[in-house]
């Protein structure tokens, strides 16, 4: 598999799995809607089960723009442009660990193998910013080693 398709298939994952996130959020978001609706009118000014299902929905529902902001940077992510260095939108392979630098979203299992989707704000981005293949960094005390960037 070339880097590019490799490249194309983690994004895709990583679409897919915001995509759930985002569905499951809105189901939360119907279903205590539902609770409400079939609750009725609050009994009294005081009305404590109304009011939890008003909460959750406002927590859901700021989830929900949380991830919807995830899902659109990562469809912003240039599958066309030639990175030799780590900048948004890189996969970065080291001595210790493959990073997408895309949205936080941790852990990306892809055909066996591990990669790490991360933000551009998250320290580690910073110690490798700039960095091109076969250049060293040191993080946490881990020197890591930049075996490719793409």
């Amino acid at each position: 598999m070339t880097n590019k398709e490799l490249k194309e298939k983690l994004l895709s994952k990583c679409i897919e799995q915001q995509s759930e996130v985002i569905r499951q959020l809105d189901q939360e978001i119907n279903d205590a809607q539902k609770m409400a609706n079939d609750y009725g009118q609050p009994k009294d000014r005081y009305d404590a089960f109304r009011t939890k299902l008003m909460r959750q929905i406002q927590m859901y529902a700021q989830q929900m723009d949380k991830a919807n902001i995830v899902l659109n940077t990562l469809q912003k992510i240039p599958l066309k442009k030639e990175l030799e260095e780590v900048e948004f939108g890189a996969v970065v392979i080291t001595n210790k660990q493959s990073i997408f630098v895309a949205a936080g979203m941790g852990k990306i299992e892809l055909d066996g193998k591990t990669f790490y989707a991360v933000s551009p704000q998250v320290p580690i981005f910073n110690a490798l910013k700039g960095k091109r293949k076969g250049e060293e960094t040191v993080f946490n005390g881990i020197q890591l080693i930049i075996k490719d960037v793409f």
